[in-house]
């Protein structure tokens, strides 16, 4: 299992800095920062700690099994960002 970085996200990056693994991404101080509309996170790197989604103000972050079904395409979506 890892976490999912949903539509709510607001890319604060608030999440990046308190992962565990660096498996969020980008970082605010990535170029590619201002061309995405949120942050990831890379499912093979991600050691299912919670941190990311404690922290994140918005609710966007879901573990994967708690993950609505009507954002499911998230899953692939993150996952996609890092292939």
């Amino acid at each position: 299992m890892s976490y999912v970085v949903t539509d709510a996200c607001t890319k604060d990056f608030v999440c990046v800095a308190e992962c565990a693994t660096a498996a969020i991404a980008p970082a605010a101080t990535d170029a590619a920062a201002g061309t995405v509309s949120q942050v990831y996170i890379n499912p093979d790197e991600c050691i299912d700690c919670g941190n990311c989604a404690t922290i994140c103000p918005q609710g966007a972050i879901f573990s994967l099994d708690d993950l609505p079904a009507e954002k499911a395409h998230f899953a692939e979506k993150n996952k996609a960002y890092f292939n």
